[in-house]
């Protein structure tokens, strides 16, 4: 019954998912699918930038390639329903994971069913059709290989280095990964017993184990497509696009007054009272994950969804001690066969037709614009329709593959034309000669009093109107 419950959480509760389904709003997965399409077209790994006609040539990897392919197959089979579906389950599995492994913890369902809905509020962060959502799956089950060894089952760890190679293909939270197992090793190397830590230390062949896996996984990075250069992908993320991390609203802190900041809060406060009230003997490891995945979390909004799933599951334990305990451990199949029942039907009523989800689509994106763009075209463009623009086959200025742009100077230079800064000497240097812009953005108005440029299609939009702009030829030279 739970698990039917929790599977039918997102589809009613998600902003993506419920009455609402934003999740078409999410400008990066039609370039995600034009990925998807080219890669399985050509069978060869994306290594140059196939897209934007201001990075032609230019180096540019698909660091996201194997998430991709799924929601391309559903996309092909149903449409804009299939990438419905697999974001729907792809979030569902996620919060089952995360249950599975507080119920392993607390030997609770109650509290086991409590911390994953307080997870669900951390995740609606990146509730989307996010590849990212893959790579929490795969920190899910990393975290319960390391939860199975606690328990005596050491032989799992030899799992973990076909892990990190399917992860780096599946995200560059892979890095995070290893950072985690690193955390585990380094805090098991000593005995601690003060207070409320206590804790052996490793033995020396579990450490030489360790050790070994370690660096089994750290070398099964190299297994992909790219190379060392799918590796190097996240630190070039930190180090490398300043500009992207500064801009970009899920890269900012936490906002206490959000969906998520407010679940940040609970979360951290049940767990504080319920070690008040009844304490455990704690591993350092556990409190060092726990540190590092809040403070990322407050630190990055994006990060809420990290700090679920490391933080949940030990949750559920503290819950466990607090809250009353089951009063009957026997199940009643006939009232869990109807709430399944009823929680199927939901399903099948809830899930969202093609027609409603094409009309989601042409609120948020001027499709009969793009539709009509030239591929011979020079166009100007916001990066939110970019990802459009490269599923339907147009060039591009530019799209939110912020990393490739950001290196070359393109994603500075985009914003100042959008802004009407240095414009016309930027669109020049491109050779821009058509521009795809809202009717509220300062180039719109720019061009509207500009001699030489004229509105050749309208298309409303959000909250607003899309334009689309042409630039009338030159004279030809007269003798």
């Amino acid at each position: 019954m739970n698990m039917a419950l929790l599977i039918l959480l997102p589809m009613v509760a998600a902003p993506t998912l419920n009455y609402a389904r934003t999740l078409l709003v999410d400008p990066d997965i039609w370039w995600h699918l034009s990925n998807a399409r080219l890669l399985l077209a050509t069978h060869h790994a994306i290594q140059t930038d196939p897209y934007a006609f201001t990075a032609v040539g230019q180096r540019w990897i698909d660091w996201e390639w194997l998430s991709e392919i799924p929601y391309w197959y559903s996309y092909q089979v149903f449409g804009l329903r299939g990438i419905y579906l697999i974001t729907w389950l792809v979030l569902a599995a996620n919060l089952i994971f995360v249950y599975g492994r507080g119920y392993w913890l607390a030997r609770s369902a109650d509290a086991a069913l409590w911390s994953t809905a307080i997870a669900f509020f951390l995740m609606t962060v990146n509730s989307g059709p996010r590849m990212i959502e893959f790579a929490y799956l795969a920190m899910s089950a990393e975290l319960a290989i390391l939860e199975a060894v606690d328990r005596g089952h050491k032989r799992l760890l030899w799992l973990l280095p076909p892990l990190f190679c399917l992860w780096i293909n599946l995200h560059g939270t892979w890095l995070v990964g290893l950072g985690l197992l690193g955390i585990y090793i380094a805090c098991g190397v000593f005995s601690l017993n003060l207070g409320a830590f206590e804790q052996r230390a490793f033995s020396r062949n579990m450490r030489v184990q360790l050790l070994a896996v370690f660096l089994a996984s750290a070398l099964l990075l190299l297994v992909n497509p790219c190379g060392w250069r799918l590796v190097w992908q996240p630190f070039d993320m930190m180090f490398n696009q300043k500009l992207s991390v500064a801009t970009l609203a899920e890269w900012q802190p936490l906002s206490l007054s959000s969906m998520e900041g407010r679940g940040v809060v609970i979360a951290i406060a049940l767990m504080v009272i319920a070690n008040c009230i009844r304490g455990r003997k704690w591993k350092v490891y556990e409190l060092a994950m726990i540190f590092f995945a809040w403070y990322t979390a407050i630190n990055h909004h994006r990060f809420t969804y990290l700090a679920a799933i490391i933080t949940t599951p030990m949750l559920a334990r503290d819950l466990s001690r607090t809250i009353a305990k089951d009063p009957n451990t026997n199940t009643i199949p006939k009232a869990n066969l109807a709430m399944i029942a009823g929680a199927v039907c939901a399903m099948v009523f809830f899930f969202p037709s093609e027609a409603s989800l094409k009309k989601m689509q042409g609120i948020m994106f001027p499709m009969q614009t793009i539709a009509s763009i030239e591929p011979s075209w020079r166009t100007y463009n916001e990066d939110y329709v970019g990802g459009m623009m490269d599923l339907q086959s147009k060039p591009v200025f530019i799209d939110s593959r912020f990393d490739s742009f950001e290196h070359l100077g393109v994603m500075a230079e985009a914003r100042s034309i959008l802004d009407g800064r240095n414009a016309f000497a930027l669109m020049d240097k491109y050779r821009v000669d058509h521009v795809l812009v809202k009717d509220d953005k300062q180039i719109a108005y720019l061009l509207q009093h500009t001699a030489g440029w004229r509105i050749v299609r309208r298309e409303k939009a959000w909250q607003g109107e899309y334009l689309l702009f042409a630039k009338d030829p030159a004279p030809a030279a007269t003798q």
